[in-house]
């Protein structure tokens, strides 16, 4: 999972591979928000000023204050979605594409929520600061006590934001889930999340797509040619492999 990270110390770079869209971030590192919409996140047509620092993603652009790190996540080979991990918190991001005429969260906030409660979780709908929003007990399996799910309730916070012809949705999860003190920082991210829609035609609920930057791609790159390397060198036949006798190795 390709890892972003800024630090407190104030000098010290972004790591490793981190690409960020020109601007000088606050002592929050995330700045005060623009004039265009009330309230973000933001369309890229909505933030040519403004001065925050962000991890270029493609279809995403997310601030990294200091002290958080951003993992990105990756399905089938293809990156999903933006994780920002605050110490025992952590915001997951996803962006989807919308209707033109009218936005999802409303329904897709129902489906969760049916989800959940049918999966033997809990969810109630309450007021927040980006509207309406879900809090949540999600089913999950306890360590130690097997892979049935169930087993554990664990809190969380779906938030969503409807743009133009964009969803964003993020799950909040570990302190912030219930902590608004722990949770401000999270939100402030959030909050100044940049979608980059793009003009393409795209079916409502599709997910936008997501790029590593290029030194990510060029370390991961890296890391699987090494990967590869040792599992050839693995199967090459040693001498004490011959003095042995016939043996089968398997290298996963």
């Amino acid at each position: 999972m390709p890892l972003f990270r800024r630090r407190r110390d104030d000098g010290s770079d972004d790591e490793p591979g981190d690409e960020l869209v020109e601007g000088t971030a606050g002592d929050s590192g995330v700045a005060a928000p623009t004039a265009g919409r009330p309230a973000g996140p933001w369309d890229v047509d909505d933030v040519d000023d403004d001065e925050v620092q962000r991890l270029d993603l493609g279809a995403l652009r997310v601030p990294v204050p200091d002290g958080c790190e951003v993992r990105v996540d990756i399905q089938d080979e293809q990156a999903v979605a933006a994780t920002v991990v605050d110490g025992r918190s952590a915001l997951q991001i996803h962006a989807f594409a919308a209707p033109r005429s009218e936005g999802i969260w409303d329904e897709v906030r129902q489906e969760i929520a049916d989800a959940l409660r049918s999966g033997g979780g809990s969810a109630e709908e309450t007021d927040g600061p980006f509207g309406r929003e879900l809090r949540a007990r999600i089913p999950t399996a306890e360590p130690g006590q097997g892979q049935m799910p169930g087993q554990a309730l664990q809190p969380a916070r779906f938030i969503g934001v409807d743009g133009p012809r964009w969803f964003l949705r993020g799950l909040v999860t570990g302190a912030a889930s219930t902590d608004p003190n722990q949770a401000r920082t999270l939100e402030q991210v959030f909050s100044h999340v940049v979608v980059v829609r793009g003009g393409e035609a795209m079916a409502p609920r599709d997910l936008l797509a997501l790029r590593l930057p290029r030194e990510a791609m060029a370390h991961l790159a890296e890391q699987q040619g090494d990967e590869q390397q040792g599992a050839e060198e693995t199967a090459k036949p040693t001498l004490e492999m011959l003095e042995r006798g016939p043996e089968i190795t398997e290298t996963r």
